[in-house]
């Protein structure tokens, strides 16, 4: 089965094809709950038998785990039959059961310490370590991994770590990509406002947005992605459903970014979710569809830590939208005038 897909060549160097829906790894990595080899097997053998070919993966994801089962699965696949994107920025350190990071979060996995490194040595230490858990000889992509407020604890912070990056690690990046080991290098974030920074500031092809530009948010309509779409950077939507409430819609304890959501979210949502239901669409398949209309985004990948979840972002993915939905959401305040749909 073919999945529709997407090219980008900004470097005029063949490019990369994505498919417009991609997978998100860190569910593989026992993301708040522990699922077996053969779980994980499935899922992946789901996706990869409808025709998903990009997979996105980090270290962090299950310290190792995530990037280990994925080298099983993909094994025995042509190497030019699918996109591999992985990620830097932390180096994980072996230590002791009760000094492991992701306690509570991370379930059954590696005892490893996430120690934060954006430095030209840190971000090779990280790629050697990632292409002998992937077993691969090419990594496509690498996205400098997490340099927001909400993992680095504060702007302050995440302008260090910034400048360590461009320093340093940027360098790296450049090397790796003009040696052909990787084709192209960005950042995975979840704030579109430092990814124009580094857009700004360095010669970046890709970012991975999390959660910043979704049916919910489209801020990154003001600067960010009309920059992208000038300079020929491509961008991949992570976190669809801003953690969950895009698709099991306002009820209560439903999740936005990774915490209980506030009131003032779940009342959008219910009356996003009102429209969508009188145009007879679930919300979960206008969550996957609104960011593709944006000519910048090349792939959505949003998790799926089970069959069913898997079958659901496949039946989003072939979902038809009628156009009047997209007019009523933006009559209802509910949706930027100026947010493409067509």
């Amino acid at each position: 089965m073919a999945l529709a897909t997407r090219h980008w060549d900004r470097l005029g160097n063949g490019g990369l094809t994505f498919t417009e829906l991609g997978f998100g790894t860190a569910p593989l990595g026992n993301l708040y709950r522990a699922i077996s080899d053969a779980e994980a097997d499935a899922i992946l053998a789901r996706a990869w038998e409808a025709g998903v070919r990009y997979y996105d993966t980090a270290p962090l994801y299950g310290f190792g785990l995530s990037e280990t089962r994925l080298n099983r699965f993909l094994r025995d696949k042509p190497r030019g039959d699918y996109l591999l994107s992985t990620k830097v920025g932390r180096l994980l350190e072996p230590c002791r059961p009760e000094a492991r990071s992701g306690i509570g979060k991370w379930f059954e996995v590696p005892n490893r310490r996430e120690v934060y490194d954006y430095s030209y040595d840190g971000v090779m230490r990280s790629v050697e370590h990632s292409f002998e858990r992937l077993g691969v000889d090419r990594i496509d992509i690498l996205f400098v991994h997490d340099l927001d407020v909400p993992n680095q604890g504060s702007r302050a912070n995440v302008e260090a770590k910034l400048a360590q990056l461009m320093a340093g690690g940027y360098h790296a990046l450049e090397r790796l990509r003009n040696e052909g080991a990787i084709r192209a290098f960005g950042a995975g974030v979840n704030e579109w406002q430092v990814c124009q920074q580094m857009a700004e500031r360095g010669d970046f092809d890709l970012f991975l947005l999390a959660g910043r530009y979704t049916l919910l948010e489209q801020e990154a309509l003001d600067s960010f992605l009309p920059l992208c779409e000038a300079r020929g950077i491509g961008i991949v939507i992570g976190g669809p459903y801003n953690s969950g409430i895009l698709a099991t819609g306002a009820r209560p304890g439903a999740f936005y970014n990774y915490d209980p959501a506030p009131p003032e979210i779940l009342d959008r949502v219910a009356r996003i979710e009102a429209v969508c239901a009188a145009h007879g669409v679930r919300m979960v398949d206008a969550a996957f569809r609104f960011p593709l209309h944006h000519p910048a985004v090349l792939s959505v990948i949003p998790g799926g830590q089970g069959l069913s979840e898997m079958d659901s972002n496949l039946a989003a993915h072939t979902a038809t939208l009628p156009p009047a939905l997209w007019q009523e959401l933006r009559e209802k305040g509910l949706l930027r005038p100026d947010a493409p749909t067509g």
